[in-house]
């Protein structure tokens, strides 16, 4: 009887078990993604969230688009509050505040135990940007630099044979080329007061000696006189201080500028809307021979380290990483690793300009990395722009910015 009674609790109790069983049974694992891809067109973070999602059955993407000015202030609000996505893209400049302020998950043994993520196949630039304290707190979605684009008919009409390959070539070639009565500039750039101007401003200053927390330096000054000069005598627009790298290169595809300083995120347009013969060149130096330089772009991945899945949102990343061969023919991005091959296009000037691109990677600097690279970026940008309007001279105005930057940046 005992037994008995034994024997149909136990029955009981697993009946019940297999009637709670389906309304028991464990939800999908959300990881949140935030980026800014998708706010004007289909980019990585978007499409590869989507695409997962597809796959998976026990993980599940909640994306999220924010707007570029607002992804880094919406995060660190966020994360202090308590209500951090799980994975977050940012630009590779303000990958070190988070990561020295414990906001990103250190993942350094999750990518040396990782079959998809290899470390080792990474650019040194983009690696560099998702290291901090010789921890990987992340890894680098893509990648892109600066060269100089130029207009080969309007070099054969002026009787250059080559384009420039120094600063000095640089100002005789536009200034044979422009033609200001007729609004066709000889180059043009983006010195705007934000983190465009210090994206193309920097290169000069490293190429020259110095570095983010050395930006005073001769050669430094010299281009900001050779600009200014530029632009007072027309060679080059006054919209140079307030034109965005997409806007700049317009006026290059529009055949109003002789030679534009922009990336390979606008190769794909100029194909389309340059109606004449163009190339790429690598940016030039002070003097043949010099260090290269050139600015460092690009996105990185971060899992944040207030994730309750960690394990979950690193199969994320790995996924994300899987599909990297897929960055250029299908979003017109760059690898930041050597290991993938870009396919030739078939488009001869597509196909050219891409190797100048991938050999200018070579020499591609990480702005910072620095927790404090904002206020950093804001002296250097500040800089160009008082120089450049004539509001200080270009040494009143990099030693105002070097001030600034001892103030700020601690070895």
């Amino acid at each position: 009887m005992k037994f008995s009674k034994v024997k149909l609790l136990a029955g009981v109790a697993f009946a019940a078990m297999a009637i709670a069983g389906p309304s028991v049974a464990q939800e999908p694992v959300t990881i949140t993604v935030w980026s800014i891809d998708g706010a004007n067109q289909a980019g990585p973070s978007d499409t590869f969230s989507k695409e997962f999602n597809e796959q998976s059955t026990d993980i599940k993407v909640e994306y999220r688009t924010l707007k570029f000015d607002e992804i880094v202030n919406e995060t660190l609000r966020a994360y202090a509050t308590g209500s951090a996505p799980d994975i977050v893209s940012l630009d590779n400049p303000d990958f070190a505040l988070f990561s020295s302020r414990g906001a990103f998950l250190d993942i350094t043994d999750m990518v040396k135990n990782s079959d998809v993520i290899n470390a080792d196949a990474y650019f040194e630039g983009p690696l560099n940007s998702v290291t901090w304290d010789g921890k990987l707190y992340g890894v680098p979605k893509y990648t892109d630099t600066i060269g100089l684009f130029y207009n080969k008919d309007m070099l054969e009409e002026a009787g250059i044979a080559e384009p420039p390959q120094t600063w000095e070539e640089f100002e005789a070639a536009a200034r044979k080329m422009a033609k200001p009565d007729q609004g066709i500039y000889g180059a043009t750039l983006s010195a705007r007061g934000n983190e465009e101007g210090t994206f193309q401003f920097l290169p000069v200053i490293q190429m020259s000696g110095g570095s983010y927390k050395d930006v005073n330096t001769e050669g430094a000054r010299e281009w900001l006189s050779m600009v200014k000069g530029m632009i007072d005598d027309g060679v080059m627009s006054q919209d140079v201080l307030s034109l965005g790298q997409f806007d700049s290169t317009g006026t290059f595809n529009s055949g109003n500028a002789a030679m534009a300083i922009s990336g390979p995120w606008e190769i794909e347009r100029m194909v389309k809307d340059a109606d004449f013969d163009w190339g790429v060149t690598l940016l030039p130096t002070f003097k043949e021979g010099d260090e290269r330089s050139s600015a460092l772009g690009g996105f990185n991945l971060g899992i944040m380290s207030t994730t309750k899945h960690p394990e979950e949102a690193f199969k994320v990343l790995e996924y994300f990483v899987s599909q990297d061969d897929r960055l250029f023919p299908e979003f017109g991005y760059l690898p930041a690793r050597g290991d993938i091959e870009l396919p030739e296009t078939g488009v001869e000037k597509k196909d050219a300009a891409l190797k100048v691109f991938q050999e200018q990677l070579k020499y591609a600097k990480p702005r910072g990395p620095s927790p404090v690279w904002q206020k950093v970026s804001k002296a250097i940008f500040d800089a160009e722009q008082a120089a450049l309007t004539g509001q200080m001279t270009p040494d009143e105005a990099l030693s105002q910015a070097q001030s600034t930057i001892d103030s700020v940046v601690q070895d």
